[in-house]
């Protein structure tokens, strides 16, 4: 009985560890939406380069930037690569100037020329 249920349990495991390996599943959401539109709008990508790079800016995506994203790295030379969806992420939108200014060091911290 104790080797049955040790089998079952390696089953049940070996079932759920391949499930969740499944890393080249479709993305769902935001990220499907960016995918299927740049592989419309971006002649010059691969599926799985429209697919990579839409996980790569998420964060833009939630910002309602992925159309201007996409629109700039069909303009790319190279197009499609981590590169360049990167530097397009990086220059639409809010960030184009780089973001806010650094903040200024804590009080407690004193120079050392003084």
């Amino acid at each position: 009985m104790a080797v049955r249920v040790r089998w079952v349990t390696l089953a049940v495991s070996l079932c759920l560890a391949s499930a969740a390996c499944n890393s080249t599943s479709p993305p769902s959401g935001p990220e499907a939406t960016c995918a299927h539109a740049c592989g419309a709008r971006a002649p010059g990508c691969k599926r799985e380069e429209c697919g990579r790079g839409c996980n790569l800016i998420l964060d833009r995506l939630a910002e309602g930037e992925g159309d201007r994203i996409i629109s700039c790295v069909a303009k790319t030379t190279p197009a499609c690569n981590d590169r360049a969806w990167a530097h397009c992420a990086a220059r639409v939108g809010p960030h184009t100037d780089g973001g806010p200014h650094a903040p200024p060091p804590p009080p407690d911290i004193e120079d050392e020329g003084e």
